[in-house]
């Protein structure tokens, strides 16, 4: 065994978990989609005219970057739990741990599989949402990094849950009752600074409200919060996950024992 990165291990992981998308396209790709164009359906264009702009940005264009990040960021978590929960749940995961393959490998070719799915899901989404509100994109290449920085971590984090969960029951604790709620509160649907202080100050402690903040702000020159903060915020988050993992592989936790 070599001492660089074994890159055949990474394609063939990588490719069969893509595989495994494309057999299941309408669940994993068209489903999701459809979701959020049926949100910009009903909110943008229905409900959008009767909403006032914020800050000259209408409602349905503002709500686009939310939505997006909301796709990204359940989709990211929901790939990866799932691609590395059931090869442990099928018994496969001693196979690959016993293989030449090492950690790093496995970790990049199970989290650039969902992260790849996300950034086709977001990349169909947008293309929807130009064709059905007014959009504009100021900082395309911001965009695009936080777009895949996004993609990245919560592929991580994913990661972490698939590997934590002992049974399918407990890979939806987390998606469905926090990063989903999260996503709803930390400014998808609305600017957190039309909430009371109080609240505000609340809303300031969900990590979500940075990254949609940032996000939303590559589009429209805008956001809730700094955009450094944003970006300082979405590497914080990436550097624990990515803490955490080394962790579990350096220890073993949940998979060799």
């Amino acid at each position: 065994m070599s001492a660089g990165i074994n890159g055949h291990a990474i394609a063939a992981i990588y490719k069969f978990e893509m595989n495994r998308t494309f057999r299941t396209i309408w669940q994993s790709i068209a489903a999701p989609v459809l979701t959020t164009t049926l949100y910009l359906i009903v909110f943008g264009a229905g409900l959008g005219g009767r909403i006032s702009p914020f800050h000259g940005v209408p409602y349905g264009a503002f709500i686009v970057p939310g939505l997006i990040m909301l796709s990204v960021l359940t989709q990211s978590v929901a790939n990866a739990s799932f691609g590395i929960y059931f090869p442990k749940f099928s018994g496969t995961i001693y196979e690959i741990l016993s293989a030449p393959v090492g950690a790093l490998e496995i970790v990049i070719a199970y989290v650039g599989a969902a992260a790849s799915k996300s950034l086709i899901l977001a990349s169909v989404s947008l293309a929807t949402a130009f064709l059905l509100v007014p959009l504009r994109v100021d900082h395309p290449i911001l965009m695009l990094m936080f777009l895949t920085l996004t993609a990245f971590s919560f592929s991580l984090f994913g990661f972490i849950i698939g590997i934590w969960a002992d049974g399918f029951e407990k890979l939806q604790i987390i998606p469905l009752l926090v990063v989903t709620p999260l996503t709803f509160l930390g400014g998808t649907f609305f600017p957190i600074s039309v909430l009371p202080a109080a609240w505000k100050a609340v809303a300031l402690f969900n990590p979500v409200v940075y990254l949609i903040s940032g996000f939303r702000w590559s589009f429209f020159s805008q956001g809730d919060v700094n955009i450094g903060v944003s970006l300082a915020a979405t590497l914080g988050f990436l550097s624990v996950c990515l803490l955490i993992v080394w962790r579990i592989f350096q220890t073993g936790w949940r998979l060799k024992n």
